[in-house]
């Protein structure tokens, strides 16, 4: 007897830094796993179709990178569909939290026999998230990537970069609101992470999951631009809380205040501006995934400028 497939739709941005990838293959994988891809015209928007298909399909496969996860959480939630991963960006932080491997065919191979399991959500300002939000220097390093930079040199665009931004970053003051504490702070990044990692494996927080329940919070309260130099090992494994100069904090939802308002960085994308309300959503969204990582992470200097803030692709399908 045979076994009506899953149908899934597939969507892929082009625009990613791995989105030329032929799909042959994937659709072969897809098959041989009993499930049916479905893939609408290269120019139609994610979201729109990810609503007008949720009756019909059984779930959403994703190529792209951390910013195409972003641009298409708000019909993931509103569909209810789960979420597949193929990883075609440049730091893929969302796979690394989860555990997925990051070579796209790989990846596909494991979506047929995988099973969908609950995770978070942050959420800003009405905007969501899966990694990270922040407020300060990532902004200006967004401002300076162009997403032609990013598909010729990948991490390397980054660090050039983020070495020209943090030259002229000047530290900010920021009100800090959470658990019923008010506390002002002058700092030059602000973060409050949902995910474990971010910025090509940067981890938030070395106790931070994507289904924990808490958003993890640090300001980097540097007198330096070059103590951020000295900070990036701990940045890299999770530790930087245990620094004097880092203020780190977990808490399920915080407001952020500045004298004028200040773009915030959501997952790579300036989404929205201070004041800032931040709220997770425990457990809002099904991705097909294992358990997620929770170890250490290793240390790579190669890294440095997209380490440490990121931005994104292009997301829009």
């Amino acid at each position: 007897m045979s076994i009506n497939p899953r149908r899934a739709l597939l969507l892929c941005n082009a625009k990613a830094r791995n989105g030329a990838l032929d799909l042959d293959e994937v659709r072969g994988i897809l098959r041989a796993g009993g499930i049916e891809p479905e893939e609408p015209p290269p120019e139609a928007d994610c979201r729109d179709v990810i609503r007008d298909r949720a009756g019909a399909v059984d779930m959403v496969i994703l190529g792209g990178g951390d910013g195409t996860m972003n641009y298409a959480a708000p019909a993931l939630v509103e569909s209810g569909l789960p979420l597949a991963i193929l990883p075609l960006g440049t730091a893929n932080d969302l796979a690394r939290s989860l555990n997925l491997p990051l070579d796209p065919l790989a990846a596909a191979r494991f979506i047929p026999t995988a099973e969908a399991r609950p995770v978070d959500l942050g959420w800003v300002n009405g905007h969501y998230y899966f990694n990270v939000a922040s407020v300060g220097f990532s902004a200006e390093l967004a401002g300076e990537l162009t997403a032609e930079s990013k598909k010729t040199w990948g991490v390397l665009g980054y660090a050039v970069a983020a070495i020209r931004v943090l030259r002229r970053v000047r530290p900010f003051t920021v009100t800090i609101e959470h658990d019923g504490v008010v506390e002002k702070v002058t700092t030059i990044q602000v973060s409050v992470g949902n995910g474990r990692h971010y910025g090509g494996g940067m981890t938030v927080a070395e106790s931070a999951a994507v289904d924990d329940g808490k958003l993890d919070f640090y300001s980097l309260e540097i007198n330096h631009w070059w103590r951020l130099l000295a900070l990036l090992p701990a940045l890299r494994r999770g530790t930087q809380g245990r620094a004097a100069d880092v203020r780190a904090f977990h808490a399920q939802e915080i407001r952020l205040s500045t004298r004028k308002p200040r773009p915030v960085n959501t997952d790579g994308e300036l989404t929205t501006h201070t004041p800032a309300h931040f709220k997770v959503f425990p457990k809002i969204l099904r991705v097909f995934a294992p358990e997620p990582v929770r170890g250490p992470a290793t240390f790579d200097l190669a890294t440095l400028g997209k380490s440490l803030f990121p931005t994104s692709e292009a997301p829009r399908l």
